[in-house]
């Protein structure tokens, strides 16, 4: 038989889901309907002139698999994710190694690095923009150079990857110090002991101790850069020559669904995207099981 709660364990029980449930409805409300409506939406064509919607089965996920732009789109995401996870996980895990230790200034460094996170999206992109302008920009002029950065199909997708490091840096940055500030300092005074450097050190316990907080960032960023919108948006010009080359799914999504009107079409390509995240979240949940360490 199952035991009756207490009192006090019933008030418990009662507060906790009461401290919860303002974000587990907003979950619901904003996260899981909308999810549901969009896989919905994915089978209807939109009416003509807007009005009432049509039926069409698969007729949309034929089409999307058939359509080079959305593969193109793809590729675009892929390269920008390829470039911006990596190094900004790199260098914001060398930044908080760097600045986790007792240096002079170390909050004023801290505060600087982190301040991109607290900046408007668009800001941020207005102020690249304008950086790397080719005919205005600071670049250009301050290292007397002539190159097309934002507007040659063959880098413009990479600089706006440079830019997204630069703005999630900040962020990556303060998860690691939190996970570094829970690595017990005797582990690192025993190998100093060892006679251990402190490259060895680094890869051999802060590495393998942090590794829960490096899968957790690199799980969540990956899943950001597969939806990179506001940066392409706000840097690269519809007229520019690299639009075709820097576009990714979502601002593919946001073309077909909120300039072409065809909402049916938006979310077949929004529900490719949320099956591609779902497969690489699985895979990374698969392989984190040989390199993630929990105490």
């Amino acid at each position: 038989m199952k035991k009756k709660m207490s009192s006090q364990q019933k008030n418990e029980f009662m507060w906790g889901w009461a401290f919860i449930f303002p974000t587990l409805l907003g979950l619901i409300v904003l996260n899981i309907i909308p999810i549901f409506q969009t896989l919905y939406q994915s089978f209807f064509k939109t009416g003509d002139f807007g009005r009432g919607n049509i039926f069409v089965g698969l007729d949309n996920y034929i089409k999307v698999f058939s359509d080079s732009e959305v593969w193109r789109s793809l590729i675009n995401t892929f390269k920008y994710a390829i470039i911006e996870v990596p190094l900004s996980i790199c260098i914001a895990l060398v930044l908080a190694v760097v600045l986790n230790r007792k240096i002079k200034g170390r909050t004023i460094y801290r505060t600087i690095i982190f301040l991109p996170m607290v900046t408007a999206p668009a800001a941020i992109a207005m102020v690249w923009r304008w950086l790397l302008n080719s005919n205005f920009g600071l670049i250009n002029n301050l290292f007397n150079l002539d190159t097309q950065w934002i507007s040659n199909p063959d880098i413009a997708i990479y600089i706006i990857a440079l830019v997204g490091v630069w703005s999630i840096l900040g962020y990556n940055m303060i998860l690691f110090l939190s996970g570094l500030q829970e690595i017990p300092k005797d582990y690192y005074e025993a190998a100093m002991i060892d006679g251990a450097t402190g490259m060895k050190s680094f890869f051999h316990i802060t590495i393998p101790l942090l590794s829960p907080t490096i899968f957790f960032v690199c799980i969540t960023r990956i899943i950001a850069s597969m939806q990179v919108f506001d940066l392409i948006y706000m840097i690269i010009d519809k007229s520019s020559p690299a639009m075709a080359d820097t576009q990714s799914l979502v601002y593919l999504f946001y073309q077909y669904a909120f300039t072409e009107k065809n909402l049916g079409y938006g979310a077949t390509i929004v529900g490719l995207l949320l099956l591609i995240t779902l497969i690489i979240t699985v895979i990374q949940m698969k392989l984190q099981k040989k390199w993630v360490f929990y105490n």
